[in-house]
């Protein structure tokens, strides 16, 4: 059977399909966009009770939840990268599992506020206040995560780590775009090391083509 990834890449499935191609996967791609109905009907429901994407079935081992995706994905095939996308040892594992869930309890929330209200909703459904207010929550984890980068390329260290993948893909380019990055130097050149990565600009050429 292989690995099925459910979602298209405009949306966080995004992740993991640039986790897939950074680990030179193979894999059967369903680009099931947001809102569409077959996400309600039982062949996909048994995927992903939940009716959302992303999802994965991986030799019928089936999930969903983009951070977690990519946990897994590295834990299993992590070593197919060279050098490895998985943690090294159980203390890289636990650093692993903190910066995916800070990234995604600190910083998914507001940025994606952010976003919407700068960047995708049209201008009458723009609130600068959600924006100003979201961007002002968000100013303590980036001045944190602005000196840890200023210690080292990526997160645990000199090597891209499944890490980085998961706080990067939240901390996307058009996301970032919505605020001033001018007081994080060290996050504007991590991202920039994350987001030019090839796996990571094929994935883009999808999400512009719409797959």
């Amino acid at each position: 059977m292989g690995l099925t990834i459910y979602g298209t890449a405009r949306s966080r499935t995004a992740r993991v399909l640039w986790m897939a191609k950074e680990l030179g996967l193979a894999f059967e791609h369903v680009p099931l966009a947001m809102g569409d109905a077959a996400l309600k009907q039982p062949p996909f429901l048994k995927v992903n009770p939940a009716g959302r994407v992303p999802a994965i079935d991986d030799d019928g081992f089936v999930m969903a939840e983009s951070l977690a995706i990519n946990l897994y994905l590295a834990r299993k095939y992590g070593d197919r990268a060279s050098p490895s996308l998985a943690p090294a040892s159980l203390e890289e594992e636990a650093k692993v599992w903190q910066w995916s869930s800070w990234a995604m309890t600190d910083l998914e929330g507001p940025m994606n506020h952010i976003h919407l209200h700068r960047n995708l909703f049209p201008p009458e459904k723009r609130d600068p206040k959600v924006a100003e207010s979201a961007e002002a929550q968000v100013q303590r984890p980036l001045t944190m995560l602005n000196s840890i980068l200023a210690d080292s390329a990526y997160l645990l260290g000199e090597r891209f780590t499944v890490a980085d993948l998961n706080a990067a893909s939240v901390l996307s380019a058009s996301r970032l775009s919505a605020i001033s990055m001018a007081p994080f130097p060290h996050i504007t050149d991590w991202a920039k090391r994350c987001h030019e990565r090839p796996a990571a600009v094929a994935v883009q050429a999808m999400r512009e083509a719409g797959f």
